[in-house]
């Protein structure tokens, strides 16, 4: 019985890590996101200089929004490495 519950653990751990690192692939998105955002307002900037303070606050909100994706996915992994789930 007492392997039983070893294997149980030990494959509760494996299952966490495993998703953990799935959690931290959900940084990929936002990043290429915010590079994108950002490339698309320093041409958007290039072609209308007048337009820079506009064009830079709304790409600002624009990533920080993109950016709680990925937050969110970090805090999952953290979660899943760090809380020990039914032990």
């Amino acid at each position: 019985m007492e392997e039983i519950m070893e294997f149980n653990e030990s494959f509760i751990l494996g299952c966490s890590a495993i998703g953990a690192g799935l959690a931290v692939i959900a940084g990929i998105g936002p990043g290429v996101g915010q590079g994108i955002a950002a490339g698309h307002a320093a041409a958007a900037v290039g072609r209308n200089p007048g337009a820079k303070s506009d064009i830079t606050s709304t790409m600002l909100l624009g990533q920080a929004v993109a950016e709680t994706t990925g937050l969110y996915g970090l805090l999952v992994a953290m979660l899943l490495m760090f809380v020990k789930p039914l032990i």
